[in-house]
């Protein structure tokens, strides 16, 4: 699942939405992105920023389900913590 992780960073580490935000780039994507995929299990890395309020770095992760998962990581690729958004939630 990893691979399939990692070769969708190349569309998502360019792209933002309004501009502002910078992606991850070069070997610091690739680690931010490993780092993310084993703390969520597997996945598709969807977008990356650089300078995230709650971490140095932010990888959001998009799960079989449809969940995505923003995972905030330190200047050492140590996971600080995540946020979902809870798609794949089953309560009522």
């Amino acid at each position: 699942m990893a691979a399939g992780g990692i070769a969708t960073i190349g569309a998502a580490a360019g792209g933002d939405d309004d501009g502002g935000e910078r992606p991850i780039t070069g070997d610091a994507l690739d680690r931010a992105a490993a780092a993310a995929l084993e703390h969520t299990g597997g996945g598709a890395v969807t977008a990356t920023e650089l300078g995230d309020e709650e971490g140095y770095y932010e990888v959001e992760v998009t799960l079989d389900d449809g969940t995505q998962v923003d995972v905030h990581l330190d200047r050492d690729f140590a996971v600080l913590g995540d946020e979902s958004d809870g798609a794949g939630d089953t309560e009522d």
